[in-house]
């Protein structure tokens, strides 16, 4: 199907490629799963604009080139239609289901015409994209191939982790979607996908882990789903950013759930009113024998960050924190290290009293949290330390 799209089908549209997306591009498509989303770079867009405006004319385009199309020996066309939208928020995708003439097994597919964002902006794609305002998650498509990569790359057995967590997801959660009100969603498939890479993450990235004990994990963790504050930063440096961390900063204090996109982070796919039946069988799950004797990781529902802090004499201390770490506990934290590991006899302990830390050669204040300095990802601190009422700088980071 990629193969027609970029040579037969979309030959006037100019596709740059044509990349698998969802659950098959990543690798953890459940079996006998029979639906496929292929993304579409086109180059008639020429920035996130363009996308949003034209995509429903390219929308029916593709559709008249599928109809006309109709089929082939081998397989044949069905069921093309493009969703209902209005002029605020045009439709996205277009659906279509290919069936094999020889075995009759349908496939479904979700065809979404994107924008190359990355090709185009490379480093600036994101600041470009919080230019145009904060969009949810409207462009995500442009970086399907970042969100597949995020995945792909991960050990089999944690792809095993959240295949069970999908289909748990399919069997228990899903068809209970017409207990919600009108107008009230489940929380979206993939949000549950990224929160077991958390807990897997959290609990120190093991090649090898008890599925058991990871399954009961995501489930407790579905259970608090009101303290849940998760995001990544592997496509971009927030400390580098400020444009950037200033826009993330606002998206984590959003109301819980909040889950970024890794690949987008104007997307928060946590976002959703149906998390209460979601949580109802998660549960339920957590009482059954086969999960209830196995213990849990012990994991934290916030995204954790490492600063690191260089001491008197050279020494680099490393402290895990969260964005909600307040100042004065990472200087108890540093208090406590000194009286139980000093660098050196020749290293007293420095109450926390008598510490400043500095960030962008700005001093932190204690009552303030590491968010509110933008400090969202592993960077270093410098220590300063006063006597006297006078400020002697002993190490400088």
């Amino acid at each position: 199907m990629c193969d027609f799209l970029k040579n037969q089908c979309l030959i006037k549209l100019k596709v740059i490629r044509v990349v698998k997306g969802g659950s098959f591009g990543k690798g953890t498509a459940l079996k006998n799963s029979s639906d496929a989303d292929l993304v579409a770079f086109l180059d008639c867009f020429d920035n996130y604009r363009d996308q949003r405006e034209t995509r429903h004319e390219i929308l029916e385009e593709i559709r008249q080139i599928l109809i006309n199309f109709g089929s082939s020996n081998t397989y044949e066309t069905e069921d093309i239609t493009v969703p209902r939208g209005n002029p605020s928020n045009p439709p996205r995708s277009i659906s279509f289901t290919i069936t094999s003439k020889k075995t009759l097994e349908k496939v479904e597919f979700d065809l979404l015409p994107a924008f190359d964002a990355v090709g185009q902006f490379g480093d600036n794609a994101y600041a470009k994209l919080i230019e145009i305002g904060d969009s949810d998650g409207e462009f995500s498509t442009c970086f399907t191939e970042r969100q597949r990569l995020f995945v792909k790359n991960r050990p089999e057995q944690l792809k095993d982790l959240i295949r069970l967590v999908k289909y748990w997801y399919k069997m228990y959660v899903k068809p209970r979607k017409h207990d919600l009100p009108p107008g009230i969603r489940l929380p979206k498939k993939y949000a549950v996908e990224l929160l077991t890479i958390h807990a897997w993450e959290q609990n120190g990235s093991p090649d090898k882990f008890s599925m058991a004990q990871g399954f009961r994990t995501v489930l407790e963790l579905i259970c608090r789903y009101r303290d849940l504050c998760i995001y990544w930063s592997h496509y971009y440096k927030l400390s580098n950013n400020k444009t950037l961390t200033d826009f993330v900063k606002q998206k984590l204090l959003a109301t819980r759930p909040v889950i970024l996109d890794p690949a987008d982070p104007t997307g928060n796919v946590g976002e959703s009113g149906g998390w209460d039946v979601m949580v109802s069988e998660a549960s339920k799950c957590l009482q059954m024998p086969c999960v209830s004797k196995d213990q849990q990781w012990q994991v934290k529902p916030m995204t954790e960050i490492e600063i690191t802090v260089q001491l008197m004499g050279g020494s680099l201390l490393p402290i895990n924190a969260n964005p909600f770490t307040k100042v004065a506990t990472i200087k108890q934290n540093i208090q406590q290290f000194w009286y139980h590991f000093s660098p050196s006899p020749q290293s007293p302990p420095v109450p926390a009293h008598q510490q400043r830390l500095m960030f962008n050669n700005t001093i932190l204040n204690d009552s303030e949290t590491l968010l509110e300095f933008g400090i969202l990802d592993n960077v270093p601190i410098a220590l300063l330390v006063t006597s006297n009422d006078k400020m002697d700088i002993f190490q400088l980071f």
